[in-house]
Protein backbone atom coordinates (compact mmCIF):
# COMPACT_ATOMS: atom_id res chain seq x y z
CA UNK A 1 0.00 0.00 0.00
CA UNK A 2 2.40 2.42 -0.84
CA UNK A 3 1.53 6.20 -2.07
CA UNK A 4 3.50 8.80 -3.78
CA UNK A 5 5.62 10.78 -1.88
CA UNK A 6 6.65 14.16 -2.03
CA UNK A 7 10.45 13.68 -1.96
CA UNK A 8 12.73 15.66 0.78
CA UNK A 9 15.04 18.25 -0.74
CA UNK A 10 14.72 18.28 -4.55
CA UNK A 11 12.86 21.02 -7.20
CA UNK A 12 9.09 21.95 -5.48
CA UNK A 13 6.13 22.14 -7.08
CA UNK A 14 6.45 24.84 -10.16
CA UNK A 15 10.11 25.49 -9.76
CA UNK A 16 10.13 26.57 -6.29
CA UNK A 17 13.49 25.84 -4.94
CA UNK A 18 12.50 25.21 -1.34
CA UNK A 19 9.01 23.12 -2.66
CA UNK A 20 5.07 23.40 -1.45
CA UNK A 21 4.53 24.55 2.47
CA UNK A 22 2.34 22.06 2.63
CA UNK A 23 0.62 18.66 0.47
CA UNK A 24 -3.11 17.72 1.11
CA UNK A 25 -3.79 14.42 0.10
CA UNK A 26 -7.12 14.36 -1.91
CA UNK A 27 -8.76 11.32 0.28
CA UNK A 28 -12.33 10.21 1.38
CA UNK A 29 -13.11 9.58 4.83
CA UNK A 30 -12.20 7.22 7.22
CA UNK A 31 -14.48 5.50 9.11
CA UNK A 32 -14.15 7.29 12.50
CA UNK A 33 -15.47 10.90 10.47
CA UNK A 34 -18.35 8.60 8.89
CA UNK A 35 -21.29 10.09 11.13
CA UNK A 36 -24.79 8.61 10.58
CA UNK A 37 -27.53 10.70 9.72
CA UNK A 38 -24.83 12.98 7.91
CA UNK A 39 -26.24 13.48 4.11
CA UNK A 40 -23.21 14.13 1.54
CA UNK A 41 -24.52 16.26 -1.58
CA UNK A 42 -22.35 15.55 -4.34
CA UNK A 43 -21.73 18.29 -6.57
CA UNK A 44 -20.88 18.52 -9.78
CA UNK A 45 -23.87 16.51 -11.52
CA UNK A 46 -23.14 14.51 -14.76
CA UNK A 47 -25.11 15.19 -17.52
CA UNK A 48 -25.51 11.97 -19.22
CA UNK A 49 -25.42 11.87 -23.31
CA UNK A 50 -26.43 9.83 -25.91
CA UNK A 51 -22.66 8.86 -25.91
CA UNK A 52 -22.72 7.92 -22.45
CA UNK A 53 -25.47 5.48 -23.00
CA UNK A 54 -24.61 3.76 -25.96
CA UNK A 55 -20.88 3.42 -24.98
CA UNK A 56 -22.00 1.64 -21.75
CA UNK A 57 -24.84 -0.52 -22.86
CA UNK A 58 -22.56 -2.07 -25.12
CA UNK A 59 -19.67 -2.47 -23.48
CA UNK A 60 -21.59 -4.16 -21.06
CA UNK A 61 -22.98 -6.17 -23.46
CA UNK A 62 -26.39 -4.64 -22.50
CA UNK A 63 -28.60 -4.79 -25.98
CA UNK A 64 -31.84 -3.75 -24.73
CA UNK A 65 -33.09 -2.18 -27.46
CA UNK A 66 -34.82 0.70 -24.89
CA UNK A 67 -31.16 1.47 -24.58
CA UNK A 68 -30.13 1.21 -27.72
CA UNK A 69 -32.55 1.98 -30.79
CA UNK A 70 -33.95 5.17 -31.33
CA UNK A 71 -37.01 3.95 -33.50
CA UNK A 72 -38.33 0.67 -31.42
CA UNK A 73 -38.15 2.74 -28.50
CA UNK A 74 -40.18 5.85 -29.96
CA UNK A 75 -43.26 3.31 -29.55
CA UNK A 76 -42.72 2.58 -25.96
CA UNK A 77 -44.12 3.66 -22.99
CA UNK A 78 -41.39 6.61 -22.84
CA UNK A 79 -41.42 7.81 -26.17
CA UNK A 80 -37.69 7.78 -26.27
CA UNK A 81 -34.50 5.59 -25.60
CA UNK A 82 -33.47 5.28 -21.44
CA UNK A 83 -30.17 5.66 -19.73
CA UNK A 84 -29.24 2.49 -19.15
CA UNK A 85 -30.23 1.82 -15.24
CA UNK A 86 -26.58 0.19 -14.54
CA UNK A 87 -24.92 3.53 -15.51
CA UNK A 88 -27.22 5.56 -13.53
CA UNK A 89 -26.23 3.71 -10.38
CA UNK A 90 -22.37 3.47 -11.96
CA UNK A 91 -22.35 7.26 -12.11
CA UNK A 92 -24.11 8.01 -9.01
CA UNK A 93 -21.61 5.73 -6.74
CA UNK A 94 -18.52 7.46 -8.89
CA UNK A 95 -20.27 10.67 -7.66
CA UNK A 96 -19.44 9.42 -3.93
CA UNK A 97 -15.83 8.64 -4.15
CA UNK A 98 -13.64 11.88 -3.97
CA UNK A 99 -16.33 12.88 -0.67
CA UNK A 100 -16.68 9.52 0.91
CA UNK A 101 -14.13 6.47 -0.55
CA UNK A 102 -11.55 7.98 -2.26
CA UNK A 103 -8.43 5.63 -0.76
CA UNK A 104 -10.83 5.04 2.49
CA UNK A 105 -12.55 1.78 1.30
CA UNK A 106 -11.65 -1.55 1.47
CA UNK A 107 -14.42 -3.16 -0.02
CA UNK A 108 -17.50 -2.43 -1.37
CA UNK A 109 -19.61 -5.50 0.32
CA UNK A 110 -22.92 -5.36 -1.11
CA UNK A 111 -25.98 -2.75 -3.05
CA UNK A 112 -29.02 -3.50 -1.68
CA UNK A 113 -32.73 -2.09 -2.20
CA UNK A 114 -31.90 -0.55 -5.44
CA UNK A 115 -35.17 1.37 -7.29
CA UNK A 116 -35.61 3.37 -10.24
CA UNK A 117 -38.55 5.56 -9.62
CA UNK A 118 -38.81 7.56 -12.65
CA UNK A 119 -36.43 7.10 -15.72
CA UNK A 120 -33.40 9.47 -17.03
CA UNK A 121 -33.27 10.36 -20.68
CA UNK A 122 -30.64 11.90 -22.96
CA UNK A 123 -29.30 14.84 -21.87
CA UNK A 124 -30.44 15.02 -18.03
CA UNK A 125 -28.75 15.63 -15.07
CA UNK A 126 -28.27 13.37 -12.52
CA UNK A 127 -27.52 14.57 -9.41
CA UNK A 128 -26.90 12.46 -5.99
CA UNK A 129 -26.59 12.54 -2.62
CA UNK A 130 -25.27 10.28 0.07
CA UNK A 131 -26.42 9.62 3.71
CA UNK A 132 -24.47 7.87 6.30
CA UNK A 133 -27.38 5.37 8.02
CA UNK A 134 -24.73 3.01 10.04
CA UNK A 135 -21.83 1.81 11.50
CA UNK A 136 -20.21 -0.43 13.01
CA UNK A 137 -16.01 -1.83 13.62
CA UNK A 138 -16.07 -5.26 12.32
CA UNK A 139 -15.81 -8.31 14.21
CA UNK A 140 -13.47 -10.01 11.84
CA UNK A 141 -10.94 -7.46 10.49
CA UNK A 142 -9.06 -5.41 13.09
CA UNK A 143 -8.66 -1.46 11.55
CA UNK A 144 -11.83 -1.49 9.63
CA UNK A 145 -15.50 -1.05 9.91
CA UNK A 146 -18.56 -1.13 7.56
CA UNK A 147 -20.54 1.34 6.68
CA UNK A 148 -23.96 1.54 4.77
CA UNK A 149 -24.45 4.17 2.91
CA UNK A 150 -27.84 5.10 0.99
CA UNK A 151 -27.84 6.93 -2.19
CA UNK A 152 -30.42 8.77 -3.72
CA UNK A 153 -30.09 10.54 -7.32
CA UNK A 154 -31.95 13.46 -8.51
CA UNK A 155 -32.74 14.73 -12.05
CA UNK A 156 -32.52 18.62 -12.71
CA UNK A 157 -35.66 18.93 -12.03
CA UNK A 158 -35.37 17.42 -8.49
CA UNK A 159 -37.24 14.15 -9.02
CA UNK A 160 -35.79 11.11 -7.65
CA UNK A 161 -34.80 8.87 -10.20
CA UNK A 162 -32.51 6.00 -8.06
CA UNK A 163 -32.14 4.83 -4.65
CA UNK A 164 -30.38 2.35 -3.11
CA UNK A 165 -28.11 1.30 -0.31
CA UNK A 166 -24.20 0.44 -0.25
CA UNK A 167 -22.53 -1.67 2.36
CA UNK A 168 -19.05 -0.87 2.08
CA UNK A 169 -15.86 -1.79 4.49
CA UNK A 170 -13.92 1.29 5.25
CA UNK A 171 -10.23 1.72 6.96
CA UNK A 172 -10.03 3.25 9.97
CA UNK A 173 -7.42 5.75 9.68
CA UNK A 174 -4.89 3.74 12.79
CA UNK A 175 -5.87 0.27 10.69
CA UNK A 176 -4.42 2.24 7.04
CA UNK A 177 -1.56 3.04 9.19
CA UNK A 178 -0.95 -0.15 10.24
CA UNK A 179 -1.36 -1.91 7.07
CA UNK A 180 0.52 0.35 5.29
CA UNK A 181 3.74 0.19 7.70
CA UNK A 182 3.18 -3.49 7.60
CA UNK A 183 2.84 -3.98 11.68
Amino acid sequence: MSEPRTPAGGPGLAGQPDGPKRVVLQRGLWFEELEPGTVYAHRPGRTLTEADNVLFSTLTMNSQPLHLDAAYSAGQPFGQRLVNSMLTLAVMVGQSVGQLTQGTLVAQLGLTDVAFPLPLFHGDTLYSQTRVAAKRISGSRPGQGIVTLEHAGFNQDGAVVATFSRTALMWTESGYQQARNGS
